[in-house]
């Protein structure tokens, strides 16, 4: 792969939106790309639309997992290595899927993980920032929003 020059013409994207992926194995996925000559990698998180095929509502909590789970990836990994992060947040869950948690529902979990990132971890003032951010008095973490 090096010999190719692939590594100077790409820079690959780790996919992950589950709420508990296994951080260290993603730090050894990364150690792998500069081993085959890639200097630069990006994750890909989701904020909404990767939790099931049915889903209406956004449940904040995991999607906040998830992107907690890309800043230990983030902290465990050299600096100079991490291009950046892509928050997704789909329509379908599937190509062949009816439409899911439309985007006027997800602003809350988007508001929420962008300061989390932000902020470098979740902390009662994250909240609080994504609150006032959005005009709302109590963001549901762990229960759909009312």
């Amino acid at each position: 792969l090096p010999e190719s020059g692939v590594p100077q013409l790409v820079e690959p994207m780790i996919w992950d939106y589950t709420a508990d992926f296994d951080v260290e194995s993603k730090v050894l996925l990364i150690e792998k790309y500069r081993r085959c000559g890639f200097s630069k990698v990006w994750f890909a998180s989701a904020f909404k639309g990767a939790t099931g095929v049915n889903q209406s509502l956004t449940l904040i909590g995991h999607h906040l997992k998830n992107h907690l789970q890309w800043l230990k990836v983030a902290s465990n990994s050299p600096a100079d290595v991490i291009q950046g992060i892509v928050l997704t947040g789909w329509q379908r869950y599937d190509h062949f899927s009816v439409l899911c948690e439309l985007f006027p529902v997800g602003i809350p979990s988007l508001a929420v993980c962008l300061q989390a990132l932000k902020n470098g971890g979740y902390s009662e003032k994250v909240k609080e920032n994504a609150e006032k951010l959005l005009g709302m008095s109590n963001l549901e973490m762990d229960t759909f929003m009312r």
